[in-house]
């Protein structure tokens, strides 16, 4: 009987063939070993707290704890509210409308300006008349209880169709603010729910106008209207012109005539000088009052302020107001030089996954959310912050609740009027050390004011010691803060 010989290294071949593919799929489950880990990991709950999430950092003070972390119940922010019993001076109702693809408050957009005297109680009762995922209104810039902060998720509800929510606190502080829906907030906000919302003094702060600027459909308005928007002023005579920054990226502001930077944010430059031939930059969600005398023009980038008749449009001018250095020192009233908490606010960028989604995600000290910083702090605490930026890009960050001061940038201490922000540009390889006093107790989103961001995970929370939110997000609650 005849047998086919079988080559001798045929064996040998078969046993190499084998050993190589099972090398093979090794190597390919240690790379999506992990990487199947970092999905599962980040894929979110039906529902979740933000008082639970994070990484609680106690900055470097007496340990704290989160409300929460360790299973304890907290102070509620339901409890961080104006009492009912306390009167109303100004009263206003705002019924938020989807039309089309914009959004209006009272049929109009941007919505109403509110105007209130310094400590008058504020009453604003918000209706959704048919906004299918829910409103809510968040006071930008005024530091509100906690409980009136209008953060879907962290200090309410949203409010669904049908359904209202009111908002009462104190206009404590004079300035120049605005409020804008924080559900679903790119979309929303780029949509058109937003108005302004000014505090001035028992006096009254004489000639003034307020220039709200949107991007609507790729043009630059002020106060809704595209191009330019007229002041009626005599010859001679000061105009202060509070200029709104409502868009996710830095805007400039400048004039061909001297113009004095009065305040930022909300508060009152010390000491300021006339200025020509510099801008002044405004960063997202941030607010400038500038003063000038008519007649003249205000350029805004596709859109101007004419006072008084105006003059010619003037060509964007090179430098930018140094608020570092502009103005005169003033006292701070706390020492930032012996803080009670210390913290890092980084932000990078990397591959991975939030919430399930692959992409190149934002970082803060590192980690990817949720696993963020929850900077903790205590009543009366003096916090400094250092904010750094190796993302690539340029951040408008926003503390609720807060205003903070600069104290340098780059290492290179401010020498000028103290410059009070809640809303601080911070470009790619730059860093800021800010401080604050911890003076108003609650749960508070300190996050990038380029809306779309957030949503990519550019968000922390400032949390106060024995304070906790009955409030969830997720999907399976109706409620996206982002």
């Amino acid at each position: 009987m005849l047998t086919e010989a079988r080559p001798a290294a045929a064996a040998p071949r078969d046993r190499r063939t084998r050993r190589r593919t099972a090398v093979a799929i090794l190597a390919t489950l240690a790379v999506l070993a992990p990487v199947a880990w970092f999905w599962a990991a980040s894929l979110p709950a039906g529902s979740w707290s933000v008082a639970t999430i994070g990484v609680p950092d106690d900055g470097g003070g007496p340990p704290l704890m989160a409300a929460g972390h360790d299973g304890t119940a907290g102070r509620s922010v339901d409890t961080l509210r104006l009492p009912d019993s306390v009167p109303a001076d100004v009263t206003v109702t705002l019924v938020a409308r989807a039309e089309g693809a914009r959004y209006t408050l009272n049929g109009q957009s941007p919505g109403p300006e509110i105007r209130a005297v310094a400590g008058q109680v504020v009453a604003v009762r918000l209706v959704n008349a048919d906004v299918a995922r829910g409103v809510t209104l968040h006071w930008h810039g005024v530091d509100v209880p906690n409980g009136e902060d209008g953060v879907a998720g962290v200090t309410q509800d949203a409010v669904l169709p049908g359904g209202e929510f009111t908002y009462r606190f104190r206009a404590g502080q004079v300035g120049t603010y605005w409020y804008h829906s924080h559900q679903v907030a790119d979309e929303q906000v780029k949509g058109g729910l937003f108005g302004s919302f000014v505090v001035v003094p028992p006096g009254g702060v004489g000639a003034e106008a307020t220039a709200l600027v949107h991007l609507f459909d790729g043009r630059r308005t002020v106060n809704g209207t595209p191009g330019d928007v007229a002041v009626p002023a005599a010859p001679g005579s000061t105009v202060r012109v509070r200029v709104t920054n409502t868009d996710d990226g830095p805007m400039r502001a400048w004039s061909a005539a001297p113009v004095r930077l009065l305040a930022v944010d909300g508060t009152d430059v010390h000491a300021p000088t006339p200025v020509t031939g510099a801008a002044v930059a405004i960063t997202a969600g941030g607010r400038a009052d500038l003063e000038v005398t008519a007649p003249a023009r205000i350029e805004l980038g596709g859109a101007a302020v004419v006072v008084g008749g105006g003059g010619a449009p003037a060509p964007v001018p090179g430098p930018a107001v140094d608020l570092l250095s502009y103005g005169a020192p003033a006292p701070l009233g706390f020492d930032p030089t012996t803080p009670n908490r210390v913290f890092d606010y980084a932000i990078g960028r990397r591959p991975g996954f939030v919430a399930g989604v692959p992409g190149l995600y934002w970082t803060i000290n590192g980690g990817m959310y949720p696993d963020v910083p929850m900077f903790m702090v205590r009543e009366g605490d003096v916090v400094r912050m250092r904010i750094s930026n190796t993302s690539g890009e340029v951040h408008p960050m926003h503390l609720h609740g807060h205003h903070a001061v600069v104290l340098a940038r780059n290492g290179v201490p401010s020498t000028g009027s103290p410059w009070w922000v809640d809303s601080l540009d911070v470009p790619d390889g730059t860093t800021y050390d800010v401080a604050f006093v911890a003076d108003n107790p609650g749960v508070w989103m300190d996050h990038c004011h380029n809306l779309a961001h957030p949503k990519q995970g550019l968000v922390a929370h400032l949390m106060y010691e024995g304070v906790t939110t009955p409030y969830r997000a997720g999907p399976d609650t109706p409620n996206d803060p982002e």
